[in-house]
């Protein structure tokens, strides 16, 4: 098994952890296929309730590896190949119902971007910067960052970020709507520990399809959207652990207004 990505389950949450600290964790074609594996198992798991998406060393991802696949001898064909095996990996994950939060440090770059903005809740390094770096070597984006970056910051600042050599600091990325929330460095694991057992101490199912629809309904029309949202809700009322919550709600409100 590779070890580039590694991925760890236990009681219902999964660490998926990009592990190539040395090349600042970016992409080659081995890792890419391995991104796809790993998005496999993970979404096809029922076991898993909660996914939580880190990296090993100072950076998060700089991206796919262009110096590997400069040097390897790959065709265009072979490169375009290989951002589509990224994209199902991208694709898989972010629109499951998997929740996904993101422990990002140090730097994030071209496609890092993309493969950051496949978690649903990003929690940033108050060190971390964001950068894209395409057109500096001339090349376009990939790995979901055309429709990721503006669905998250809006069409303006994804063109200004791409369209410009500029770096957002971790509290311009924060104001700008890029990430969730800045902590110091050495709280961030914690913090995003923190987050997915809030979802798996909760409606763990209820979350992952809040998580889905907003994500696949961002494609489709608003009928078909409203369609999903009602099938949604009914097959999620008649669940035990909403008909538990929802009779604890009312109780709570009863009981409200009796004192009131």
């Amino acid at each position: 098994m590779s070890d580039s990505i590694l991925l760890h389950v236990d009681a219902g949450l999964a660490r998926v952890t990009f592990n190539r600290p040395a090349y600042l964790n970016a992409m080659d074609f081995e890792m890419g296929a391995r991104w796809r594996d790993v998005a496999r198992e993970v979404t096809s798991d029922p076991a898993v309730g909660a996914v939580i998406l880190d990296a090993a060393g100072p950076a998060f991802c700089a991206g796919g590896d262009v110096v590997a696949m400069a040097t390897s001898g790959a065709s265009a064909a072979d490169v375009t190949g290989a951002a589509h095996v990224i994209h199902e990996g991208i694709r898989t994950l972010a629109l499951s119902d998997k929740p996904i939060v993101a422990a990002v440090q140090g730097a994030v770059a071209g496609g890092g971007l993309g493969l950051m903005l496949t978690a649903d809740y990003i929690v940033a390094a108050d060190s971390a910067k964001f950068v894209s770096k395409y057109a500096n070597i001339g090349l376009t984006p990939d790995l979901g960052v055309s429709t990721l970056l503006p669905a998250a910051i809006g069409q303006r600042r994804a063109l200004q970020l791409l369209l410009q050599d500029r770096t957002l600091s971790a509290a311009e990325a924060l104001e700008w709507g890029l990430v969730a929330e800045v902590l110091p460095a050495e709280e961030i694991a914690g913090r995003a520990e923190e987050i997915a057992q809030f979802w798996l101490s909760n409606a763990t199912a209820a979350f992952g399809n809040a998580k889905r629809l907003v994500r696949i309904g961002a494609g489709r029309s608003f009928a078909e959207n409203l369609e999903d949202e009602a099938e949604s809700i009914g097959s999620h009322f008649e669940t035990r652990e909403a008909q538990a919550r929802i009779a604890a709600f009312a109780a709570a409100s009863a009981k409200r207004a009796a004192r009131s």
